[in-house]
């Protein structure tokens, strides 16, 4: 997980480029979705975090976004257990 805090815009831009960022999440919402999601869009940078792949958003306990990955949402939901 990489903060957008932590690198400016062009490393960020050079990462994407390189494809060790492939999806962006919200740290406070712990959403993840893909890059060019239009809710991901308006976050502020400094909730902002980019990952390689899904297993890894899912390893820090992000869900999929339900806009732009609603497949993936879809199967988290319904795998996911009420209390």
């Amino acid at each position: 997980m990489v903060f957008h805090s932590d690198i400016d815009n062009k490393e960020v831009l050079n990462k994407i480029r390189k494809r060790e960022i492939m999806l962006g999440g919200n740290r406070r919402l712990k959403i993840y979705g893909t890059l060019g999601c239009v809710s991901g869009k308006r976050m502020k940078r400094e909730n902002r975090v980019f990952f390689k792949s899904d297993a890894q958003a899912r390893k820090m306990g992000f869900r999929p976004c339900g806009h732009c990955m609603k497949a993936a949402y879809k199967q988290w939901k319904d795998g996911f257990v009420h209390l």
